[in-house]
């Protein structure tokens, strides 16, 4: 191979560059950013990196395997490392093929307003719908329980925690959340 013998890395970059057009992804652009950060993971070590155009070129130099994975992470790597919620990656799906940070942010706040709506019928926005449908009110149960309700509970030797009595309707995987 030429790469080996003469330390020339123009057929591997020629292969990378005519792998990745970005017309092969026409209709796959997901594809297309996983094999970039793919590439890019492996390439962040001699300062390379495929940009959107399916190019190889400088980028930055890692010295560690940490630093050529934040190098080359998307976003939606990270928010499956984090296992964020599919309902989140469902909602900002676009902004993160895009590597738009901000905007992916914002789609995925807005994500969590529609899904109370969603889930409870409620209306509204912001933080007097996460007061409506989450906050115990008057009669101590919320719309909707994220989680069991358990508190500590004075007296208890153990220090177990005991549920909240009630109807609450809590938020779980059955509900397709």
């Amino acid at each position: 191979m030429a790469q080996n013998r003469f330390g020339n890395p123009r057929r591997i970059i020629t292969f990378i560059v005519t792998a990745m057009e970005p017309v092969r992804y026409r209709n796959d652009l997901e594809l297309f950013t996983l094999r970039q950060d793919r590439l890019n993971e492996h390439l962040a070590f001699v300062g390379l990196r495929v940009n959107d155009k399916g190019q190889v070129a400088q980028g930055a130099k890692a010295q560690t395997l940490d630093e050529a994975s934040r190098v080359a992470t998307s976003i939606r790597d990270e928010l499956l490392r984090r296992k964020s919620h599919p309902e989140v990656l469902k909602y900002c799906s676009v902004e993160i093929l895009k590597k738009d940070h901000f905007h992916a942010c914002l789609e995925a706040t807005k994500s969590v307003f529609d899904r109370l709506r969603i889930l409870t019928g409620a209306s509204g926005d912001g933080a007097a719908l996460v007061d409506a449908t989450l906050a115990l009110g008057k009669s101590g149960v919320p719309m909707l329980a994220i989680n069991s309700l358990a508190t500590h509970r004075a007296g208890r030797a153990d220090g177990a925690r005991e549920p909240r009595q009630g109807n609450e309707r809590a938020l779980s995987e059955s509900d397709g959340a």
